[in-house]
């Protein structure tokens, strides 16, 4: 049987540290992957140095959008791209090495059974590195208001660590998504297990970024609160 196409989408926006060490060392442990790198017009100049990299790499890829437009449009406009080509497995990670790509196999193995498989820092074995008291608190809440308000399992509802089958994408509705930011999500997960998909979770340690700054805010973790209660409405 020959191996998985995978694509690994990057949502980008000012990550011009980052983005070169990314196309370096994401695709080591994975070299036949490709990665789509999806900035939203970044003001720093992340677009130019990525056009530069995918021209001297063909597994690289970049979705140029004409600004800044939220997490979740950046992955719907990501899988829509990877949809249009004959990719078998879709992967989200983050661009500033919160996501260590060492557990990227692993993942890939999983779906060979799971429909999707959720990079997890909340059950045996995962957890986070260099994050503050604040931050622990609002991610582990987060999760556990998200699993007990929508009555499901998966333990970490906010990673974004995820990698897809095709078939899990087809099955979502990804037209009806209405989450952007940190219910994206939440929302994507509920989708596929409302679908009657199987959601498997692998342990991950996520460490806080090196350089750069979080696009967490207040404003987003309450958006994601809100929208736990009108995916319960709508069951």
């Amino acid at each position: 049987m020959a191996p998985p196409r995978v694509l690994i989408i990057v949502p980008t926006y000012n990550e011009r540290e980052n983005v070169e060490e990314v196309a370096r060392h994401f695709l080591t442990p994975v070299p036949d992957a490709s990665i789509l790198f999806v900035d939203d017009n970044s003001p720093d100049g992340t677009g130019p140095i990525l056009d530069r990299l995918a021209a001297a790499d063909p597994r690289l890829h970049v979705l140029h959008r004409p600004g800044k437009q939220g997490l979740g449009k950046a992955y719907l406009a990501g899988f829509a791209w990877g949809l249009a080509r004959p990719y078998d497995l879709f992967i989200e990670m983050d661009a500033d090495f919160s996501h260590d790509p060492t557990y990227l196999p692993r993942l890939i193995e999983l779906a060979a059974e799971a429909d999707v498989v959720v990079g997890s820092r909340n059950v045996a074995g995962g957890g986070t590195r260099n994050w503050g008291l604040g931050r622990k608190l609002i991610s582990r809440g987060g999760s556990f208001y998200a699993r007990t308000v929508l009555g499901v399992k998966v333990r970490d509802m906010t990673a974004g660590f995820v990698c897809w089958r095709r078939s899990a994408l087809e099955a979502i509705s990804l037209d009806d998504v209405e989450s952007n930011g940190y219910g994206f999500q939440i929302e994507m997960k509920y989708r596929a297990l409302r679908a009657g998909l199987r959601v498997v979770e692998t342990p991950i340690i996520f460490v806080d970024r090196r350089v750069g700054q979080s696009k967490m805010s207040r404003g987003i973790v309450a958006e994601a609160m809100r929208m736990v209660w009108r995916l319960r409405a709508k069951g």
